[in-house]
């Protein structure tokens, strides 16, 4: 039963869609799991037996979490070296001596939310310049209507005048 339970734990670990992270108190990676490979494009033999600085640059966030003997709230993290964006969790283990992350790949929630940001600001862009083209067209046609007017004004004027000649 017990190789099973470790074939079942091992499944598991394999097919998490979270980076699975773990790393001992000197802050030396011991376990990744395949998607924190994918996640950060590196292998497990690239990884596992080094430091974690040489991976995530907030290696204190293990410490913190290990000095305090408590779960870090979850934070989201952006990792532009690899172009991930990340809701890290991060909890000590002390019976094993490690402290565990689960990073949750938020990187194609991330793009659309910034696409959605670009969109509403090219959006606003295009709508003050469709205002202000109407503006635009809105001064001419009362510039236009204007010279019309006065143009009218004239030529009925001139006609008036005339009239009242031929009628005296």
């Amino acid at each position: 039963m017990e190789s099973a339970q470790k074939t079942l734990w091992e499944l598991l670990w394999d097919y998490d869609p979270n980076g699975l992270l773990v790393v001992d108190t000197n802050l030396i990676v011991t376990l990744v799991n395949p998607a924190l490979c994918a996640m950060f494009k590196t292998t497990p033999e690239a990884i596992i037996g080094r430091p974690v600085a040489t991976l995530l640059n907030d290696p204190d966030d293990f410490l913190r979490v290990w000095n305090e003997n408590q779960p870090a709230k979850p934070r989201e993290k952006h990792y532009p070296a690899y172009d991930v964006y990340v809701r890290k969790v991060m909890f000590p283990i002390r019976d094993e001596g490690v402290i565990a992350a689960i990073m949750v790949d938020l990187t194609h929630e991330w793009q659309q939310k910034n696409e959605m940001r670009d969109l509403k600001q090219e959006t606003i862009q295009r709508v003050g310049e469709v205002i202000n083209n109407q503006m635009r067209v809105a001064h001419e046609i009362a510039g236009l209507l204007g010279e019309t007017t006065a143009e009218s004004k004239v030529s009925l004027l001139k006609l008036v005048a005339m009239l009242e000649r031929e009628s005296a």
